[in-house]
């Protein structure tokens, strides 16, 4: 199995459920501004992702939304420095996690 392609599929899965959680709750954007405002503080995250997220986070919740499930380099590389730890609970994610994993190895 290829564990680069297993580490995006499971990253594009688990944004998947992001996006969903955060269509409901717009509020939880919020949690990430504060996440890479924090971060980009304390030197964390290169200038470049700093910007772009806080140009997602700050406009339409629609475009967010677009980009966490995109298959686009841009997209991949985003997830990557993603700033929505934690909302997603361990539970949900070990599944998420364990569904991408099945769903490859059939594919194989």
């Amino acid at each position: 199995m290829d564990l680069h392609r297993l580490a995006e599929e499971r990253s594009r899965a688990l944004h998947r459920e992001i996006a969903a959680r955060l269509a409901a709750e717009p509020s939880r954007v919020e949690e990430a501004r504060a996440r890479i405002a924090r971060w980009a503080s304390e030197g964390q995250l290169a200038p470049y992702y700093v910007e772009r997220w806080n140009a997602l986070l700050g406009g339409p919740l629609a475009v967010l939304l677009a980009l966490l499930v995109a298959e686009t380099e841009e997209a991949t590389a985003l997830r990557q420095t993603s700033p929505f730890a934690g909302i997603v609970d361990p539970r949900t994610r070990w599944r998420i996690w364990s569904e991408v994993r099945a769903r490859l190895e059939r594919a194989s």
